[in-house]
């Protein structure tokens, strides 16, 4: 459940801060692969062969957000802090399925499904090299074909990680999403980093649809279910992030200002009882939640040149559990999304056991999105590849599916 604001006391910074900007290696260029690859990759054939490739890469950044302490910036270099998601081109590992027969997909996946037993690696290798898109035209001819559900068939059919995985591959992008926030708030517990994952990472367009998505499946309002399940400041976060009402424009300098200068302020009152120190928590969140993503970028600049400080240290330093969380959610996000999905994806691999709810929640939701980008954050940080943290950590059908998301080998 949430909790309060947690201010702590402020400390120095626990290394010396640099005035110096350390160039961003050129990052090696990934090829897209096409729906042909995942099948491919599943029936253990060269994917360079089933798939033509279309090269994917970032600008290369003057500084990596998040990965070095925080930093002094003289006032005479105010352009040194680069903006990692600017100019980047998004690219996911699963695309439309050339010349594409969804009448002869149903066909291929009832006679799969047909008898005692199944053909797993058709399933998988079918749906897995399909875009969304195409699920949902093999869907509806599966229905007119034979008269069955292929969602209720499918289920019937496979169990464990590999039925969550292949069911939510089915799903509509925001039925998907829809049914993870519904799932995080089932039960006695809340499970509070999925609802920040999705909620502070989706663009207004997907919040607005995940919304729809959410009254049709539940007949109950989003915001609702988040006032009944979540308190505090921390429900007033999540609230303001699900009415998908994110500014779109680009940056006021002026205004950036004029923000970074309220996040200050309320750093320097963390100690207090001020009366005014409410409204700017009010107007912190505000900031936070409604600024748009270029706006917020020249907001991190200027914090740091008021105040020394990385803005992502200082809430971590100076704030406490979920509102904590949500916030460094939302700067990770706005600095540098794709990393943010690839320190998730690492994280639920570590260690001894495996989180298989959000590995199999971020590689189904941005399988189509920027999952090559989250591939490339990965083997930069982790020196290691996605694929091969995937192949050390799972295993089985559950194993073969993730890989042929994942697109590839880096």
């Amino acid at each position: 459940m949430g909790e309060g604001w947690g201010w702590g006391r402020r400390g120095e910074p626990d290394w010396p801060l640099r005035a110096t900007c350390r160039a961003r290696e050129p990052k090696t260029v990934l090829a897209r692969p096409c729906a042909a690859t995942a099948a491919a990759l599943l029936t253990g054939s060269d994917p360079a062969s089933s798939a033509s490739a279309s090269a994917c890469r970032s600008a290369p950044l003057s500084v990596r957000y998040g990965r070095l302490p925080p930093r002094v910036f003289s006032a005479a270099e105010p352009e040194t802090m680069a903006k990692p998601a600017q100019g980047a081109k998004y690219r996911g590992s699963v695309c439309d399925f050339p010349d594409f027969n969804p009448s002869q997909d149903a066909e291929t996946l009832y006679n799969a499904m047909k008898g005692f037993g199944s053909d797993k690696e058709a399933i998988l290798e079918l749906i897995i090299s399909r875009s969304n898109r195409q699920r949902q035209e093999i869907c509806q001819n599966y229905k007119s074909l034979y008269g069955k559900d292929l969602m209720a068939d499918l289920k019937s059919e496979l169990s464990g990680d590999l039925a969550r995985l292949i069911l939510g591959l089915m799903m509509p992008p925001a039925h998907y999403d829809a049914k993870q926030l519904k799932k995080a708030m089932e039960g006695a517990g809340t499970d509070e980093k999925a609802l920040i994952e999705i909620l502070a990472t989706r663009t207004n367009a997907e919040i607005q649809a995940i919304k729809e998505a959410y009254k049709e499946d539940y007949h109950k309002s989003l915001e609702d279910a988040l006032s009944s399940d979540t308190s505090g400041h921390f429900k007033r976060i999540l609230i303001s992030l699900a009415t998908g009402n994110r500014e779109e424009g680009g940056e006021d300098r002026e205004r950036a200002r004029e923000d970074a200068q309220v996040a200050a302020e309320i750093l320097e009152m963390a100690d207090t009882s001020s009366g005014d120190k409410s409204s700017l928590e009010t107007r912190f969140m505000m900031i936070l939640c409604t600024r748009s993503y270029p706006h917020l970028r020249r907001v991190f600049q200027e914090f740091v040149k008021m105040t020394n400080y990385d803005v992502e240290h200082t809430i971590k330093k100076e704030m406490s559990g979920d509102v904590r969380d949500v916030f460094v959610a939302i700067v990770q996000s706005v600095k540098n999304k794709p990393l943010f999905f690839a320190d998730k994806l690492y994280k639920s691999m570590k260690g001894a056991g495996t989180d298989e709810k959000t590995l199999t929640r971020i590689m189904v939701s941005r399988s189509e999105i920027d999952l090559l980008n989250i591939r490339r954050e990965f083997i930069e940080k982790y020196d290691k590849s996605l694929h091969q943290a995937i192949e050390g950590d799972t295993s089985g059908h559950f194993l073969k599916a993730l890989l042929a998301i994942c697109g590839g080998e880096d």
